[in-house]
């Protein structure tokens, strides 16, 4: 065999191991659809992607994520997770109830976690132990929270006599807090918002019902329009408690609940089993178990507010 010859020969069968290797690798690159109710600035989301980092996943070397924005339009999420399951992924992260019902809608075999919603409210899981089906995850109990948040209200306002509760269709955990409202002796004035166009008209409402606070009602309704929202009661000079700290960190009064960006990490963990072969319905439900009460002193001066020394000694953060 002369010299040229064997050349090829060994050239080729490089070739062909590299392809070989090339093939392999792509075989293992998870598929990780994701469907979000928003857009495309998620704050949370490096959470997520770090739990898997720590996990010992790197994106393009053995996962990629195929995204979905749904841009605040409910309507559209059936049409984009029908995309997912055509793109044939391996599961698909949900950031909330109703991204989480859109897909189960158009898959009963594709693994569904989901990161934050009412799992059992919704009929996602059939039980927290065995959740059954293709949808597990993170539930957030949002409703079990909320007398927490009013009695905290009424700490930081001794006076305070009647609030409004802000909820949207999706928002959960109404009768309770009209109960914990009841306990405090605190008269609730309810208002549905149906949409982000309802929201000036709305605090217009509140102003003129001499409301004293705002209560707000955790949906994903309210988390996309979080600004619009913390905006209105600043300037009609209104003490809010909101459901999470992305309203806080936007200028909102308080906040007590779950930690959304533990939430997102250990979602990963569930991704990861089930990338590993773990069938859904076989992962328990977590429900939460970090929370966070977030105080911001700047809206307090900007309302004219003074946080009592009690309460703001239990915060975990002061926004100063």
């Amino acid at each position: 065999m002369n010299r040229k010859k064997l050349i090829g020969m060994l050239a080729a069968a490089v070739l062909m191991i590299c392809q070989s290797v090339e093939a392999q690798q792509s075989a293992k690159l998870a598929r990780v659809g994701v469907l979000f109710i928003g857009g495309k600035d998620q704050p949370y989301w490096e959470f997520f992607k770090q739990g898997l980092r720590d996990l010992g996943y790197s994106e393009g070397k053995n996962v990629v994520f195929l995204y979905r924005y749904a841009e605040g339009n409910e309507k559209r999420l059936s049409a984009l997770a029908a995309e997912l399951v055509r793109d044939k992924v391996d599961v698909i992260v949900a950031t909330a109830s109703n991204t989480a019902t859109a897909a189960r809608e158009v898959t009963k075999t594709i693994p569904i976690v989901v990161t934050s919603g009412n799992l059992l409210e919704t009929g996602l899981a059939k039980g927290l132990a065995n959740p059954g089906g293709n949808v597990t995850g993170l539930t957030l109990m949002a409703s079990d929270l909320n007398g927490k948040r009013l009695e905290i209200l009424k700490e930081t306002l001794p006076q305070l006599k009647r609030v409004a509760a802000l909820w949207a269709p999706r928002s959960s955990g109404y009768a309770e807090a009209k109960t914990a409202a009841n306990a405090l002796s605190l008269r609730v004035h309810s208002l549905q918002v149906r949409s982000a166009e309802d929201l000036a008209s709305t605090f217009d409402e509140i102003t003129n019902a001499r409301d004293q606070a705002l209560f707000l009602m955790l949906s994903p309704l309210m988390t996309l329009n979080s600004q619009r929202i913390v905006e209105l009661a600043l300037k009609h000079r209104l003490p809010g408690m909101f459901p999470t700290k992305q309203f806080t960190e936007e200028g909102g009064l308080m906040s007590y609940g779950t930690s959304t960006a533990e939430l997102y990490r250990r979602a990963a963990s569930y991704v990861d089993k089930i990338l590993k072969g773990a069938k859904p319905a076989d992962l328990p439900v977590e429900q939460p178990t970090k929370f966070e009460f977030v105080v911001n002193l700047k809206a307090a001066r900007q309302i004219g507010l003074t946080i009592p020394p009690n309460v703001l000694v239990r915060a975990d953060r002061v926004i100063r």
